[in-house]
């Protein structure tokens, strides 16, 4: 399929997880794509993937973080200037962290926060200039499961995630006449960076029996990235051109 042949992809979080399947997904339907991450180390094992599969003539990729606004002001503009237009945007960048909520400071709750909420909604203000000039526009943002369904030790997590959702169906109303689409995923039971490792970070005395309900019941154990960047890719195509202001969840039958 060549679903995004001559079209510009803004992706942020490109360095790992669903969002270094995204790049490599859109890349393989013809995309131009610009991609983002904190992890310097991250984007160059994307653009050595991507050159590896020659794709390397539409790939740029920048360090940016996306909870600082003057970064963010840049890095949208360079990113808009670089493709020469925006068609699609693809907020797949986030940070989970989990403890007691009894013993979150302050400082985590904050950068949670800034990272997963705020900073998602600094690359948007700053893309929607140009994605209203865009061909057929959409933007993709990260949801998850957490945000309507119980995910102990996460709830800073879980807020943040219920927040993204609702800003979508906002965002979706207030453009939806311009003719730009926002749509979310919600995924959940998926391996990345965040569920692997050390990536969730739970209590040394985690009751494990509060997680009972969260196995998928498709398959065995969680499913990989390209799950999710299949569904992502679909959404900011032609074939999701009738999907706008609504979440699709992408679980496994975790939660029916």
């Amino acid at each position: 399929m060549n679903r995004y042949e001559g079209r510009r992809v803004l992706i942020t979080g490109g360095g790992s997880g669903i969002g270094q399947a995204t790049v490599h997904r859109i890349l393989s339907e013809g995309g131009r794509v610009h991609t983002v991450d904190v992890n310097e180390a991250g984007l160059k094992i994307t653009a050595e993937r991507a050159a590896a599969e020659g794709h390397a003539d539409r790939l740029t990729t920048a360090v940016l973080d996306i909870s600082d606004e003057a970064a963010v002001k840049t890095g949208t503009a360079w990113a808009v200037a670089t493709l020469g237009g925006l068609d699609v945007l693809v907020n797949a960048a986030g940070i989970l962290r989990s403890s007691h909520t009894h013993e979150t400071t302050l400082e985590s709750w904050n950068q949670i926060i800034a990272v997963n909420l705020t900073g998602t909604f600094l690359v948007i203000r700053e893309a929607i200039p140009a994605l209203l000039e865009g061909d057929k526009p959409a933007v993709v943002n990260f949801s998850s499961t957490s945000a309507t369904f119980a995910h102990p030790y996460m709830s800073a997590y879980a807020a943040t995630k219920g927040g993204i959702q609702s800003m979508t169906h906002a965002l979706a109303a207030e453009y939806s006449k311009q003719g730009l689409r926002f749509v979310s995923v919600a995924p959940g039971s998926i391996e990345s960076g965040m569920t692997t490792g050390n990536g969730p970070g739970l209590p040394e005395d985690t009751d494990w029996s509060l997680f009972a309900k969260l196995a998928p019941a498709l398959g065995q154990g969680f499913a990989g990235p390209q799950t999710v960047a299949g569904v992502v890719a679909m959404l900011g195509s032609e074939d999701g051109a009738f999907i706008t202001g609504t979440e699709i969840r992408i679980d496994g039958g975790t939660h029916y």
